[in-house]
């Protein structure tokens, strides 16, 4: 019988894949990757707000018919620039923020098409302001004092009217500006707000009242890619920044120089 030397065993030969040892699981990886990816949905979502409240808030052109004829028989100049903005909400316009050619003063792009500054130039044409020229002039003389982000070196006619930044300056300079708040009361019809978006973009709109029963709450007419609407999404976004246009003193001129419109035959 063979010796078996100190220390030394015999093996059991095993053929397979090597053993693993068990690993403990990650209860908080899941967990995070999840709230990360609701995280980005949520953000970058926010811009599909209003076209989903637009299929809740089912308004009609009664409605808003009614609530032109109340604001214009107000007289103000306020008034009448939100009267001018919910005749403008029922017409058809395609999302273009394209550069156009256009005519100086009173230039606009072609009918149906614009972004969102062209629903504010619009609407105050409708009270005799012609912002292309208002903005223009005031950037002919004050260049500098304007937003210097699309490398231009002179004013353009055909576009400094059309961008956000343009607008809000103008406003800053000429109209009355009010602190943001997130409280409706703050706000008139004839309004301006500008809105810091989740992709750091700029919108503008202005302040109506709502339809029917919801005639004292604060909505906006706007356009933000899905065409013409009158919502309740005042506060859906960051207010950068709320203005009166004309101020009040210019305002109260304005309304005192109105041609009144020739009586109905």
């Amino acid at each position: 019988m063979a010796r078996i030397r100190p220390g030394f065993y015999s093996t059991i030969e095993y053929i397979g894949p090597r053993p693993q040892k068990p690993k403990r699981p990650n209860f908080f990886g899941g967990w995070v990757i999840v709230a990360i990816s609701v995280g980005i949905g949520c953000w970058f979502g926010r811009p599909l707000i209003p076209f989903l409240k637009a299929a809740q808030e089912n308004v009609s052109s009664e409605q808003a018919a009614s609530l032109i004829s109340s604001l214009e028989a107000s007289g103000s100049p306020a008034a009448k620039l939100a009267a001018a903005a919910l005749a403008h909400s029922g017409e058809h316009i395609v999302f273009d923020p394209s550069y156009y050619k256009i005519a100086y003063p009173n230039g606009d792009v072609a009918p149906g098409k614009g972004a969102a500054a062209d629903v504010i130039i619009r609407c105050f044409r409708k009270l005799g302001i012609d912002l292309q020229k208002e903005v223009h002039e005031d950037m002919a003389g004050h260049f500098r004092h304007y937003p210097q982000l699309w490398g231009a070196s002179t004013p353009d006619t055909n576009i400094d009217h059309r961008r956000i930044a343009n607008l809000q300056r103008f406003f800053e300079r000429k109209g009355e500006t009010l602190t943001p708040t997130r409280d409706p009361v703050d706000y008139r019809p004839g309004d301006i707000v500008i809105w810091s978006l989740a992709n750091a973009d700029q919108h503008v709109g202005i302040v109506v009242p709502g339809p029917g029963t919801r005639a004292q709450e604060a909505w906006v007419v706007h356009n933000m890619g899905a065409g013409m609407k009158w919502q309740a999404v005042l506060f859906d976004y960051k207010i950068e920044a709320h203005f009166r246009y004309p101020a009040a003193a210019e305002a109260a001129t304005v309304q005192a120089t109105a041609i009144p419109p020739s009586p109905a035959p």
